[in-house]
Order: C-alpha cells, then structure tokens, then sequence
C-alpha cells in the first residue's frame, strides 16, 4: 500500500511547538515509509481565522525544511463538495436536521450531549438547522475499538449524534476532514492526541459513506506548567526563525533521542538523521506532556 499522510493546520494563528510536533512526526513518518507527505489548510471557521494566517503556517513551514508533494488543499474552496456529501447522508437516512438549541438540551437531559431529540421530531422549516449524523447503536464488536498506533486499543464507541453541517451555516470538521482525507487517499494519520475523541466520530462518518479507513496515531501533546494544551486560546508561544534547536527539542520530546552532535548541523542533517532513524513506537503513549522552552 502507498503511504500518503498529511499535515492540516487551521489558519486561527502562527504555528507553534505543538504544531511543529504534529508536522514533524507526520512528516518523518511519511518519509521513512518512502510515502508522500500532504498539506492541507482547514479553513472552515472563518470567525476564528487570522488573515495571512495560511501564508505565514505555509512559510513556516518551508524555514524549518518540510517538502510537500503536490498542491496544497484549502477546504474553504471546497464547499460544494462537502454539501453533495451531505445531501447523500439525508437521502440515505445516515443524517437529520436539527434545530435544538443548548438550552433546550439542557432543559430537557441537564447534560450538553445530545439526546436525539430530532430523530423523531424533525424540524417542520430546515432554515437555520444544523445536520447531525445518526449515530446507530453499536452492535459489532468489532467496530467497538479501534487500535492507534501509539496509543494502542481505543474505543471507538459514539455517544451521540454529532454535527456536520452548524446553525451557523460552516461544515464542520468531522465531515470536511473525512472527506478531504477519502479524496486525497490519506492512509495514514499522524496528529496530536487531543483528536483522539474526533476519531470514533470519523470512524463512524467512514462506515456510512462507505470509505477507507486510515492507520491512526495520536502523538502526546504539548501542555503548559498548568496542563493546559498549547495553542492559541493558551497564548503558546510562535516558532521563531532558528529551526535547529527547536527540531531537536521536538525530536526529543517525541522520544527520538537525537545524537547531542546534532545541535552543530543544519535543518537539512537534522531532518535527513531524523527521516533515517524514526521509530514510532519510541513515541510516548501519554495524552500530554508538560513543556517548558
């Protein structure tokens, strides 16, 4: 089988050591499996995104040594695409609309998961509704777990009908991701452990549309002194222009144990020894890791 992974960021800010940790790892498992190493810019939430966002990931990119194989895909250019998919899943009974609000979720269970309420009460007016998945109940046991190739046995289990289409009239990134994954013929997946949880959604979505599934792996992520994961919301740090000491601080962090010699080299030796000497299961099986620059 031809490996093809990818690297997927969203433009909401620069790229920071919990980004480099998804790319590098994707990459260098990409690489060392002689496979090819996509990029694709999740645009999707446009009240979240940062204007030359895309540029400056895409840049960044580039300063630190990463090489992609062909064009890169911008989900934004895509929407057609993701709502003939829809229109599929409504015509096939695999979604619904719904015109729940929180509150009413609330008032009705006391809890934020939703209690399927519009299976059997669908909407008189589809304007402003959003689109959920139906989720059956789980009765193979073979679909109950599902194996990461880091974090080894993980359940697989959905416990509620999950959104693909918002009120607010965006995609959502259970439903884009899927598909762009199925077009570009992703086969492996390589990203931070705080998509864990998306994957039993995305295995759910794979099955009712009949599509492949990928090889997981959920790299541990970055956290903060105080447990939170590093990202914009926790106002991490952006890469700077010196690539060498922050790959070899990623390298470490993902349990390489690069030669000390490395630090004279440049980002090509760096990522050449790298590419070489990658094993994945010296990856760390834990949900986070503290960090400190």
């Amino acid at each position: 089988m031809t490996y093809i992974g990818r690297f997927a960021p969203s433009p909401t800010g620069p790229l920071h050591f919990g980004s480099l940790l998804a790319a590098l790892a994707s990459y260098l498992d990409a690489r060392h499996h002689q496979g090819k190493w996509l990029v694709r810019i999740e645009d999707l939430d446009p009240p979240r995104e940062i204007a030359g966002a895309s540029t400056a990931i895409l840049h960044c990119l580039e300063n630190f040594g990463f090489t992609w194989d062909g064009e890169v895909i911008y989900q934004s250019k895509r929407h057609n695409f993701y709502r003939e998919s829809l229109e599929q899943l409504i015509t096939n009974q695999n979604a619904y609309y719904c015109n729940c609000s929180r509150q009413q979720l609330r008032q009705r269970s006391g809890s934020n998961l939703y209690d399927n309420y519009c299976r059997e009460h669908l909407p008189a007016e589809t304007n402003g509704c959003a689109i959920r998945c139906f989720v059956p109940a789980a009765t193979n046991p073979v679909d109950a777990q599902f194996k990461d190739r880091i974090q080894g046995q993980q359940p697989a289990f959905c416990s509620e009908d999950f959104v693909l289409y918002r009120r607010d009239g965006f995609f959502a990134y259970q439903l884009a991701v899927v598909l762009d994954d199925a077009v570009q013929q992703i086969s492996h997946i390589v990203r931070g452990s705080d998509l864990l949880d998306s994957t039993p959604k995305q295995l759910q979505l794979q099955r009712r549309l009949n599509l492949p599934i990928p090889a997981y792996a959920h790299i541990p992520v970055a956290g903060n002194l105080q447990g939170q994961k590093l990202s914009k919301q926790t106002f991490a740090q952006a890469l700077d222009d010196e690539p060498v000491p922050q790959l070899l601080a990623a390298l470490n962090f993902l349990g390489q144990q690069p030669p000390t010699d490395l630090a004279d080299s440049n980002k090509e030796d760096i990522l050449a020894w790298a590419i070489q000497h990658w094993q994945i299961n010296q990856v760390p099986a834990q949900s986070t890791i503290i960090w400190q620059p």
